[in-house]
């Protein structure tokens, strides 16, 4: 049985077709006094339990959703409880930078423990190490390869795929395998949490169309960072950014539509939120947590899918 949480309708609206069966029947609801009530309208008791949920804002509520339906599934007699997180939030807190800081991360993985899972699943995590945060085996899955196809429409022959940071310098790798392109990358310090100056771009970019890659966009600042940088040293104007994660806060819109972006993609592990001029182009998640949910009942390997960062 697959059930899904109400943090992404969008996304829980397009997974019956991929699965080509329908959701399992479980009532979500608020009480006045903001409580969540979660009841199971169907009989789990000896079967495995998918859930999905994006635990993006409000992030408390949508892991309160999540913990609450993996009880409900437990105490009905599920045989097994397995979470797919399309977007994990806190993911982006998983080191101190300053004494007196939390680990969000590990606080949030902390509070997964208490959904006893058997097993997780998350999509394009921000740091590759952070699985080990986590009690609960954990499998990363990779929209690398679904994104990379739907920038090859765009991209043409002469582009170069950009990381905006080094942390994002693998998974530049991953899009120029698939694409055959040239790879370059922008260092970056950061100013603020929303503000980063770049202090020098390695790799050939006059003259191609760069292909600006991340995990996720926030605020908007790395990446309008590094597109100022690649077009005062001579890439074309145009240039493609591609994302797993469109968090997008209310600025980044604004910061990013004066700059020569052509389009925005990614997918919808989070609702669309924002008002955008530049073009976006949602790529859905829904196939690839179709797989993954049919590999993992058949006890087949997620080989392929795994995240390559």
């Amino acid at each position: 049985m697959v059930l899904a949480g109400t943090a992404n309708p969008e996304l829980s609206g397009s997974l019956p077709a991929a699965l080509g069966v329908p959701l399992g029947d479980a009532a979500i609801e608020r009480f006045p006094d903001g409580e969540v009530h979660v009841e199971l309208r169907e009989p789990v008791r000896g079967r495995a339990v998918y859930i999905v949920q994006s635990t993006g804002a409000p992030v408390g509520e949508a892991l309160l959703e999540l913990l609450l339906l993996a009880d409900a599934c437990r105490r009905g007699g599920a045989s097994r409880v397995v979470a797919l997180l399309p977007y994990v939030g806190y993911a982006r807190q998983d080191r101190r930078r300053r004494e007196g800081e939390a680990l969000g991360i590990s606080a949030v993985a902390g509070v997964l423990a208490q959904g006893r899972f058997d097993r997780l699943v998350v999509v394009d995590l921000h740091a590759a190490a952070t699985e080990g945060c986590f009690t609960a085996p954990v499998d990363q899955v990779t929209a690398v390869p679904t994104l990379a196809e739907a920038a090859r429409r765009w991209a043409g022959d002469q582009a170069v795929v950009v990381a905006p940071d080094a942390g994002a310098a693998k998974m530049a790798r991953h899009y120029g395998r698939i694409l055959g392109l040239p790879v370059a990358m922008v260092l970056k310090t950061r100013r603020t949490a929303a503000e980063v100056e770049v202090t020098e771009v390695i790799g050939e970019v006059a003259g191609r169309r760069p292909l600006v890659i991340d995990d996720l966009i926030s605020t908007g600042g790395t990446i309008a960072a590094a597109v100022d940088a690649l077009m005062r040293r001579g890439a074309s104007p145009g240039a493609l950014v591609v994302a797993t994660h469109l968090i997008a806060d209310a600025g980044a819109a604004a910061k990013l539509q004066g700059l020569p972006i052509e389009r925005v993609i990614a997918t919808d592990s989070l609702p669309a939120a924002g008002r955008w001029t530049l073009p976006i182009e949602r790529v859905a998640l829904a196939p690839l947590l179709a797989e993954v949910i049919a590999r993992l009942a058949r006890g087949v390997s997620l080989g392929d899918l795994v995240s390559a960062r």
